[in-house]
């Protein structure tokens, strides 16, 4: 009987213990799977549009163009010198006394600027091109030329990559970044409400999600029906709301402003819908070919 007793105490704490080990384990992964998640293109869009409508107005730089450079040259703000140094723009330190990070490039173990925050890095990069006389010329185009910016920033020697141009006109005009150029500067972000509210290029109020947020506490605060945010956004029952997506307070059109959109790999249907601020019924029966959650690259989708 002693023994009997002896084993069941011994197996309690030997399960005890492995419940303990697996509870570590499980946390452990939860925070790997937090910490490594990635900015994608359109939180990073979402997050630093503003920083770059008021460079703009400030040092004649198109939007378009310090986006389309920051998305690149940051990788959407994943990459080791924006996550670690702040650095957007790949910009080096040249003659820099202020902090500093360190990346292989063109050469080994190359000298990067590091700064205190994402913004003093949009403000060093309108700085470092009125600095330099080879980017003098570019401030003779039209703030609505991007293309001629694009072009001007490889001539001037901004990048080394021979189809610099071509990535940052393709990253304009896949992300419609050109309808930033557009904005004045009391019209990126409306102020009526308690929380930032965002005006879509299709002219459309939307709002960008908040961590742990709901969808019912969103229509809370604008004074909604939780079917209004349901069906202006398309979303179907039991949806999941995370950080940093783009929620519509106000019903999407039933057009784009551009005519046509080439499917990337990981899109739907429904993601594309969002982007544009179309309705999904619509865009649905203007491509009819289309079916399924996910959409294979390469596909044109009319949005109009």
């Amino acid at each position: 009987m002693v023994s009997f007793e002896l084993n069941l105490s011994v197996n309690y704490l030997v399960n005890l213990k492995v419940q303990k080990y697996q509870t570590t384990i499980i946390y452990l992964l939860i925070c790997v799977s937090v910490i490594g998640q990635n900015m994608t293109r359109e939180q990073y869009i979402e997050q630093y549009r503003k920083d770059a409508i008021i460079q703009m107005h400030k040092h004649k730089i198109p939007a378009s163009i310090t986006m389309a450079q920051g998305i690149l040259e940051s990788s959407n703000g994943n990459s080791r010198l924006a996550v670690k140094g702040n650095n957007h723009f790949g910009i080096k330190c040249h003659n820099w006394d202020g902090k500093k990070i360190y990346e292989d490039d063109d050469k080994k173990n190359e000298c990067f600027r590091k700064y205190e925050n994402a913004l003093a890095s949009f403000e060093d990069h309108s700085l470092f091109l009125k600095k330099y006389n080879r980017y003098a010329f570019l401030f003779d185009f039209k703030i609505t030329d991007y293309k001629a910016w694009a072009k001007g920033l490889k001539t001037a020697g901004y990048a080394t990559n021979k189809k610099y141009a071509d990535l940052l006109i393709k990253l304009i005009e896949e992300n419609q970044l050109y309808e930033l150029d557009k904005v004045k500067e009391t019209q990126s972000i409306l102020t009526e409400f308690s929380r930032n509210v965002y005006l879509h290029p299709n002219r459309i109020k939307y709002v960008i999600s908040k961590e742990g947020e709901t969808l019912l506490e969103i229509a809370k605060e604008f004074d909604m029906r939780l079917w209004q945010l349901y069906k202006y956004n398309d979303i179907e029952d039991e949806y999941e709301l995370t950080k940093g997506e783009k929620i519509f307070i106000q019903p999407k059109k039933n057009k784009g402003k551009v005519e046509a959109h080439i499917t990337k790999n990981g899109e739907s249907i429904r993601s594309i819908s969002q982007l544009y601020g179309i309705k999904l019924k619509k865009l649905k029966k203007r491509n009819k070919h289309l079916s399924g959650y996910e959409i294979k690259s390469g596909f044109e989708i009319k949005l109009r």
